[in-house]
C-alpha cells in the first residue's frame, strides 16, 4: 500500500528497517497513559514474530520522510456459541506522534488501514477502543452483534469492547466468545528487560489511568 493523502503525508507497509523507530514512536504515544511506563512497543515487537499477525496490514504513516503513526493487525477468532471458529481480526496497537495527535491523522491513518483490510477479504475487526473516536469510523459496541469479551463478567461494562464489520452481515446469526491473541500479554519483567534498550523515561502514575 502506497496511499498519499497530501505531499507530507504518505501510508505504506513497514520495513524491517523502520521496527526501531516504530517502537519508540508507539513507546513515546503511549508512555503514562494507560499505566506508569507502558508496554505497546514490546507488544509490537513480539507480535511481529506471531503467526498471527498480518504482514499485508503492518502501516506506517510518513511525514516529510519521518515516520509519524502505525497501525497493525492481527488474525484472532470469536468462538460462536454454535461450536465454530469465525475468523475476525484484531488492531494495534494504533497512534500517531504525540505532537501531531489531534489533528486529523489519526482518523486518516485508521480509515486506509480499515479499507485496506477490507479490500483484503476480512470480515470483521473486533478490540478494545474508545467509541468517541473510533465511531466516527463506523465502529460500535460489540454487544450489538451478541460478541462478549472473554473473561468479562456478564454484567461487566463493556463499553470499552468494539466491533466493526468489514464485511457487511459478516457476523449476522453469530453470538460468541472473541478471544484476544496471545502475542498481546507480555508480562512486567519483559517490559522492564525490552525497556531497557530505549532512552531512560521516569514512570508516573497520572489519573486517568487504568493499569
Amino acid at each position: 500500500m502506497d496511499n498519499s493523502f497530501d505531499q507530507d503525508h504518505t501510508i505504506r507497509l513497514e520495513e524491517t528497517k523502520d521496527h526501531r523507530a516504530v517502537e519508540t514512536l508507539v513507546r513515546e504515544a503511549f508512555w503514562n497513559v494507560y499505566r506508569p511506563g507502558c508496554s505497546e512497543h514490546l507488544v509490537l515487537h513480539v507480535l511481529r514474530d506471531d503467526p498471527a499477525f498480518v504482514p499485508s496490514l503492518d502501516f506506517v504513516m510518513e511525514q516529510d520522510g519521518r515516520i509519524i503513526g502505525q497501525n497493525i493487525f492481527v488474525r484472532t477468532v470469536i468462538r460462536a456459541d454454535d461450536g465454530r471458529d469465525i475468523p475476525v481480526l484484531t488492531m494495534g496497537p494504533i497512534c500517531i506522534d504525540p505532537a501531531l495527535q489531534r489533528t486529523g491523522l489519526g482518523k486518516r491513518l485508521l480509515d486506509a488501514s480499515l479499507d485496506a483490510a477490507a479490500q483484503q477479504g476480512f470480515g470483521a475487526v473486533l478490540f478494545e477502543g474508545n467509541i468517541a473516536f473510533y465511531g466516527k469510523s463506523g465502529f460500535t459496541y460489540a454487544s450489538r452483534f451478541g460478541i462478549r469479551y472473554h473473561d468479562l463478567p456478564e454484567d461487566a461494562d463493556a463499553s470499552f469492547f468494539l466491533c466493526k464489520e468489514l464485511i457487511p452481515g459478516y457476523l449476522d446469526g453469530i453470538t460468541g466468545v472473541y478471544l484476544t491473541p496471545k502475542g498481546y500479554y507480555v508480562d512486567d519483567a519483559a517490559v522492564d528487560a525490552f525497556d531497557r534498550a530505549f532512552p531512560p523515561k521516569v514512570k508516573r502514575k497520572l489519573p486517568g489511568q487504568i493499569f
